[in-house]
């Protein structure tokens, strides 16, 4: 029997149970020898050594320190980081991959719940149901029976802004509705949207002729305040803007803004800067929603992080490929 290749856990201790709860702990155990009880919060710790001396696989998670070169140096078998979370860019250096390093990410499983979020609300504001919500809780009185004009999901545009993981699974789970959905990406071609079974537009027609725009671009120099206040005013009357990218794509001055004019609504998990402000207006605003940074994965969701990263040693073990590498020269493109 080959024996399983020694592997540590490199992330915050809590987060351990919650991403490998018994059923996924014992499956990752089948493929690598880990203990679950050592989890390195700081790999420069002395008491690690002789433990990274001999470490081929890292586990790593929310919380994982810096790969750089002083530490790979205290780690020479190390020939793979299997990451439960999504972005690595908080601890990989480019030490990894000139070494060889292979590096995986969870990335396509986290983007799951932030689609779901996205798919529910799109599908919730169709009906006005916050705004309906909050007009019933005020008045404490029933409207009455009858059609309501103006509100529903049959034809709905929906503009999508970025062709990342998260924009891509929402283009899929938008398809079985009766939205018309469409793309703006700079690195996404006809082809490539045609692809996906969406039309390619430049981001002003997107955000003049959509109900709905979600941001899922990832956050650069180049992206920061990409909604900016010349952006919002192409929006059409009654239109909303959903935000589960990063808080500084949306510039957040434009839009307090917009949102005290009445004109536009926002749904946005993530906010410049974040947490807000006690006194942000955006907590008052009747036509602002406002969600603590939580479309991502979330308490049973977690483990299906986890259970990405097993199955990714299952293929190590195996000898397989990584079902998902991460490409260095993609990562600027990512968020």
């Amino acid at each position: 029997m080959t024996p399983r290749p020694h592997a540590l856990f490199a992330m915050s201790a809590e987060n351990v149970p919650q991403l490998f709860p018994p059923d996924v702990l014992a499956r990752l155990r089948a493929s690598l020898d880990i203990d679950p009880a050592l989890v390195a919060e700081d790999l420069t710790d002395p008491r690690l050594r002789d433990v990274l001396a001999r470490t081929e696989i890292l586990v790593t998670g929310w919380g994982c320190p810096r790969l750089d070169a002083a530490v790979l140096d205290a780690a020479p078998k190390l020939r793979a980081v299997l990451h439960s979370a999504g972005s690595v860019k908080g601890f990989a250096t480019p030490e990894l991959w000139r070494r060889g390093i292979a590096v995986s990410s969870a990335a396509a499983a986290n983007a799951v719940p932030v689609a779901e979020y996205t798919l529910a609300m799109i599908l919730l504001t169709g009906k006005d149901l916050l705004a309906a919500r909050d007009r019933l809780r005020t008045e404490r009185a029933f409207p009455g029976w009858g059609l309501v004009p103006g509100i529903g999901n049959h034809g709905r545009r929906v503009g999508v802004i970025g062709a990342s993981r998260i924009g891509r699974k929402v283009i899929e789970l938008l398809r079985p509705f009766d939205l018309a959905v469409s793309l703006t990406d700079p690195y996404v071609d006809e082809a490539g949207a045609a692809a996906l079974g969406v039309p390619l537009l430049p981001l002003d027609d997107l955000l003049r002729t959509s109900d709905v725009v979600t941001v899922h671009a990832p956050e650069t120099p180049e992206t920061r305040h990409l909604v900016g206040r010349r952006e919002l005013a192409l929006m059409r009357d009654g239109a909303v803007l959903i935000n589960t990218a990063r808080g500084a794509l949306v510039d957040h001055e434009a839009l307090i803004a917009e949102l005290r004019t009445g004109r536009l609504s926002a749904i946005l998990d993530v906010t410049d800067p974040e947490p807000l402000p006690a006194d942000s207006p955006l907590f008052d605003l009747p036509n602002a929603f406002i969600t603590p940074h939580l479309a991502g994965s979330q308490g049973n969701e977690a483990a299906r992080l986890g259970l990405a990263v097993a199955r990714e040693a299952e293929r190590l073990a195996a000898g397989e490929e990584l079902a998902h590498p991460v490409d260095p020269g993609a990562l600027e493109r990512e968020a």
